[in-house]
């Protein structure tokens, strides 16, 4: 039988109730091996000598702690090369930078806004088609089939046969209507010359539009994902919460860099890699002392 992808969600208007639960997403065995529907179950891997079994979430802990180092080294190299770009090369004076973050500042004061006046973030339904589209998708990747897609005012859900951690946790790294914005510009530009068309009626230019809603739809994905977060999800309990949140910084963070290294202006990529190249042999140097100066004391 099929696993099943769900975001649940549970709201109140006024009153003594409950405060509303930010929608959770949820994969749960379906009357497999006997076991009941919705009931957690620890699995095994089988590792050498065979009698020794080791429950699969304290490999995805053990693969969590490898991948803090490569998340701090993407970090200080995301991080390191926004600001030297920003102040030495004036990155800040650019249409990209101040659109963008436009539209980062427009959507977080919208996203308090309705924090404040709703008690919850909207729109939360528009976010839920979201989350389980990108489900579906990565269910679709990965070889899986998907046999019901639902999405309404409480939450919605999935059911596919393919429920795999990257499955599960795409929603949290995978900005998807950032992404959808991206193709539409890119197959828009391939017809039309944005650039040689005259916009002086206009407010803002197609490059700078585009910029903005793709500013404030990677705002609206990292501000829904923190909030989701911060109030549990069963996604993140299924593979462990270290490993899924380690996972889901590093994934964010990586995005964000592919994203600076388009920006900016000349070979980005060649500038990011250099930068991430150099922060490594930086982490490895610092590795290699500290177990050089262990070793010593030995």
């Amino acid at each position: 039988m099929g696993d099943a992808v769900s975001t649940n969600r549970r709201s109140t208007k006024n009153g003594n109730r409950r405060p509303p639960r930010a929608p959770s997403s949820m994969l749960r065995a379906a009357l497999v091996a006997g076991s009941a529907p919705g009931r957690a179950r620890v699995s095994f891997t089988r590792i050498w000598p065979q009698n020794v079994r080791v429950p699969v979430l304290w490999l995805k802990n053990i693969a969590g702690v490898f991948l803090i180092p490569v998340a701090w080294i993407w970090t200080v190299s995301f991080f390191g090369l926004l600001v030297r770009e920003t102040v030495h090369h004036r990155f800040w004076s650019t249409e990209e930078f101040w659109f963008f973050g436009l539209g980062t500042v427009l959507w977080m004061l919208c996203f308090a806004g309705s924090l404040y006046s709703a008690g919850e973030p909207r729109p939360l339904r528009v976010y839920v088609f979201g989350h389980e589209l990108t489900h579906a998708v990565w269910a679709w990747l990965c070889g899986g089939f998907v046999k019901d897609f639902t999405v309404n005012r409480d939450g919605g859900h999935i059911l596919t046969n393919k429920a795999n951690f990257w499955v599960t946790l795409t929603p949290y790294f995978y900005p998807v209507y950032s992404l959808a914005l991206m193709v539409i510009f890119l197959i828009a530009t391939a017809f039309y010359d944005f650039h040689a068309a005259d916009w002086s009626g206009w407010l803002v230019t197609p490059l700078q539009g585009f910029v903005l809603a793709l500013g404030g739809s990677w705002a609206f994905h990292l501000s829904f994902t923190v909030w989701m977060i911060c109030r549990g999800q069963s996604d993140l309990r299924m593979h462990g919460n270290f490993f899924s949140i380690v996972l889901i910084y590093l994934m964010n963070v990586v995005l964000l860099s592919l994203h600076l290294a388009v920006a900016l202006p000349g070979s980005g990529f060649r500038i990011f890699g250099a930068e991430l190249l150099r922060h490594t042999e930086d982490f490895a140097d610092a590795t290699w002392s500290l177990f050089a100066e262990w070793v010593g004391r030995m």
